[in-house]
């Protein structure tokens, strides 16, 4: 049992180096450029979501009012029954929800500068100000 294996010439080998990163400098540049837009698309839907989240939680804020009579000392009073507040009926939000998307736990304040209470989230960057996906979210604006 003789078996013969044939050998392919030397010109039919396949693709040369030069051909193989030709072929990725092309994949990197299409990748440089559709990555960056994916992303800013990313950390925009992380600012609407904060502002979804401090509308809810705002929300949760005014029934906690409704059933005590006064508003929260902090967030956490949201999901767990302080013990100064007669006629709680929570949780009112999961706990989940008292972080931003960033993972950083939103800002509370009451009373607040610019209503009965303030909530606020720093933005991406964690830092008080900022310009657009930096800026702060908040429950006034």
């Amino acid at each position: 049992m003789n078996k013969r294996i044939k050998r392919m010439p030397a010109t039919a080998a396949g693709f040369t180096l030069v051909e193989l990163l030709l072929v990725l400098v092309i994949l990197a540049l299409i990748a440089g450029l559709v990555l960056p837009g994916i992303i800013g698309k990313a950390e925009g839907a992380k600012v609407r979501a904060a502002s979804s989240q401090i509308s809810r939680l705002s929300m949760s804020v005014e029934t906690f009012y409704l059933d005590t009579g006064s508003t929260p000392d902090s967030l956490e009073d949201l999901v767990n029954e302080p013990s100064s507040a007669s006629g709680w009926n929570g949780p009112y939000v999961k706990a989940s929800l008292l972080k931003d998307p960033w993972g950083r736990e939103y800002q509370f304040r009451s009373p607040g500068e610019h209503g009965d209470f303030d909530i606020y989230s720093f933005g991406a960057d964690g830092q008080q100000g900022g310009d657009g996906n930096n800026a702060d979210i908040t429950s006034w604006e």
